[in-house]
């Protein structure tokens, strides 16, 4: 079995809590933290069993910026800062 980490990053849209993994593009939603961080989960496992399927889950996991540290486990690129930023046009 593969073993991978990514980063999560949570925002609200509406009245849902959107799950983001900004490193595969791939998110979901819950009605609270812990539902969206399920949900999430499942998510990519489903987007890494169907590359895996393709024959093209290590391709999309280096252009990622992933790394292999074994023949099963990958560490992502890490976010350094996170911020909100504002400007007037």
């Amino acid at each position: 079995m593969l073993s991978i980490e990514f980063d999560t990053i949570f925002f609200k849209e509406g009245s849902a809590i959107v799950a983001y993994c900004p490193e595969l593009d791939v998110s979901s939603c819950g009605d609270d933290i812990e539902q969206a961080r399920v949900n999430l989960k499942i998510a990519v496992r489903l987007f890494m069993e169907e590359a895996q399927k393709m024959g093209t889950l290590e391709d999309i996991l280096e252009e990622s910026g992933f790394t292999q540290t074994s023949s099963s486990s990958w560490l992502p690129p890490r976010l350094v800062a996170t911020e909100v930023m504002s400007m007037a046009a």
